[in-house]
């Protein structure tokens, strides 16, 4: 079928907009309302959102390794046990369950990231679409809009953080029927030996896997507390119903934006120049607390890390020359290691010092040194010789 590589990416884009966008970030705007119903304190608002970057590692490290059905099969169950475990937040106010649901729905999510990743992006390949992937990873700009709309629409009529929950996994089971009916079962695939360029390729791994940490630890702090910190703040206080929508609207067209300019500058240059404006994002949240700030911020953080979960996910299963769930569950378990490590490092500092800006510049400089390590990343896969070989070929008299 003619439009069958469409369907299939349009059906990535509805996994990517349920497990990540909804089951993922959904918990960005609930936690406001949510904070001030229960009297949560934004240390343990931090634990709840490390909770769910705990299950995100736990579920990254389990999707490495060889396990029994197909793709397809545990896609589509874990984007049931997304929808589950969001219906189930409106069901309980004990911190304990708070923290053991999102960390199933965190394992969830990983899930369907690794394995939606896995069987669209090699379909597209096979078919000659690669181009495609964009659409792919634009779903997770796509849920959160949606849910930020959501989100907005239902609380600005009242409604309160239950019902806010109970929303969100409804339209997140619907897009789980959605994806049902469009990602056909799984064709046996197959995968090239490795080349002599996939080897190569293996230099720099190392350097992007550590990048790929940073940026998540780097991220996460703002898109956990942007909403939380705009409303806070009086001066923009009128932005909340917004900020969060801007993000999810500046992710939609990022994937096709970065991946473009990855085609012109290279995959990891591009993924550096995207952690320097990220960084001036997050940098902004926290030293410019006005409206212009605050959009900037939105647009720049949103514009930005889906791009960079899609470029750096490509960067990996570049030449990996086999299945490449392994090397992505390996860059989600890097990423979900500084995410671990981001809201409750925020959270606590919060709690400690009234602010937010030390953590947030905090997490500005983590960017920069990832944007480093990637041009490190860059520069090894590209074969640069090190400085003991220049040197030896400095001594080297001419033939």
């Amino acid at each position: 079928m003619k439009n069958r590589p469409l369907l299939l990416s349009i059906g990535g884009l509805l996994a990517m907009a349920a497990g990540l966008g909804i089951g993922r970030f959904v918990y960005t705007p609930i936690l406001p309302p949510m904070v001030e119903a229960l009297q949560l304190g934004k240390g343990q608002a931090g634990l709840i959102a490390s909770a769910n970057f705990i299950g995100y590692l736990a579920g990254a490290l389990l999707a490495a390794m060889h396990l029994p059905g197909s793709r397809r099969f545990w896609l589509l169950s874990s984007l049931a046990v997304t929808a589950i475990c969001l219906a189930a937040m409106g069901l309980t106010t004990a911190m304990p369950l708070f923290i053991a649901l999102r960390t199933i729905a965190g394992a969830a999510s990983a899930f369907v990231l690794i394995f939606s990743s896995a069987l669209v992006l090699d379909r597209l390949a096979t078919a000659g679409r690669a181009s495609l992937s964009a659409v792919h990873f634009a779903g997770v700009g796509a849920g959160i809009a949606a849910s930020a709309i959501l989100v907005a629409l239902l609380a600005g009529g009242g409604a309160d953080w239950r019902t806010l929950w109970f929303a969100s996994a409804a339209l997140a089971l619907a897009a789980t029927l959605a994806v049902a009916a469009l990602v056909p079962p799984d064709e046996t695939p197959r995968y090239a030996a490795p080349t002599h360029a996939a080897n190569g390729n293996a230099r720099g791994f190392t350097a992007l896997i550590l990048a790929y940490g940073l940026f998540g630890f780097g991220y996460v702090i703002t898109a956990t507390f942007i909403v939380d910190l705009t409303r806070g703040s009086p001066a923009i206080a009128h932005l909340e119903p917004y900020v969060w929508m801007v993000v999810g609207l500046s992710a939609v067209p990022s994937v096709a934006l970065w991946t473009s300019l990855g085609a012109r500058l290279g995959i990891l240059r591009a993924y550096a120049l995207a952690n320097l404006v990220e960084a001036t994002g997050v940098a902004a949240s926290a030293l410019w607390l006005q409206p212009a700030g605050v959009i900037l911020a939105a647009i720049f953080l949103g514009g930005t890390f889906v791009g960079l979960t899609a470029l750096g996910l490509v960067a990996a299963r570049d030449g990996s020359g086999g299945d490449p769930r392994r090397r992505i569950a390996l860059m989600t378990a890097s990423f979900s290691v500084g995410q671990i490590l981001g809201p409750v490092f925020a959270g606590y500092v919060y709690d400690a010092t009234g602010s937010l800006s030390m953590p947030s510049l905090a997490a500005a400089a983590a960017l920069l040194v990832a944007a480093i390590l990637s041009i490190v990343a860059d520069l090894q896969r590209r074969g640069a010789p090190s400085a003991a070989s220049a040197s030896r070929a400095a001594r080297t008299p001419d033939a």
